[in-house]
């Protein structure tokens, strides 16, 4: 039986796309003159930022690079996410439900907590682990083992919802049942039969409300 909700946050809880697409848009533009290939930018979805910029910019100091990145980022996230239709009712129902809540997600802290308080929905979750707690970062479980011990669940008790497919991976490799959205836009019209078995989904949901049907 499943008891507990693990959720990735960009891309599965908010609508960080734009900003993040933009991001690197301005990266590109500052770096290059030009603006970058947009299936590429979409491939890095779930990736630790520093990873993508130094596999984008194999010629630029990493720190310049990342710098670039989060200055434009910083002063145009708070306006430019928001929340995908139905989350807040979809948590609150889980939490009417007695489900344990929580967040594994390669975002830093500061950002993650600032668009959780935009909506006011912080004190919905029970743990949340950031990639500043972890030295492995996904497809690596390390992030989604933390926040079960933090909450004292199982793995086979437990869901990871996510967007990308190194959520799905990290899902798999924790021994969780692994959930993909069907909002997410770097896997857009996806079925389950077109990934390759270390990433495929248990379920697809197209609506948040849909996550009650997959257990």
């Amino acid at each position: 039986m499943i008891d507990t909700l693990v959720f990735d946050f960009d891309g599965t809880l908010m609508d960080t796309n734009n900003v993040i697409i933009q991001s690197w848009q301005h990266t590109y533009r500052t770096l290059t003159g030009h603006e970058g290939d947009l299936n590429y930018i979409l491939s890095t979805f779930g990736e630790p930022l520093e990873l993508s910029l130094k596999n984008a910019f194999p010629d630029v100091i990493s720190e310049e690079s990342v710098n670039i990145y989060r200055t434009w980022h910083k002063e145009n996230y708070f306006d430019m996410i928001k929340l995908f239709p139905g989350i807040t009712e979809m948590l609150q129902e889980a939490k009417d439900r007695g489900y344990k809540l929580g967040i594994a997600t390669s975002r830093v802290e500061a950002t993650l907590y600032q668009g959780l308080e935009k909506y006011d929905l912080t004190d919905m979750f029970d743990e949340i682990v950031t990639i500043e707690e972890v030295k492995k970062h996904k497809p690596d479980p390390e992030c989604l083992f933390r926040v079960l011990e933090k909450i004292n669940s199982l793995p086979q008790s437990a869901a990871m919802i996510g967007d990308s497919r190194l959520d799905m991976m990290c899902a798999r490799n924790a021994g969780t049942k692994a959930i993909l959205v069907g909002w997410s836009l770097s896997l857009a019209g996806k079925k389950i039969q077109d990934f390759p078995e270390v990433e495929v989904p248990d379920h697809i949901i197209e609506t948040p409300m849909e996550l009650f049907e997959t257990f």
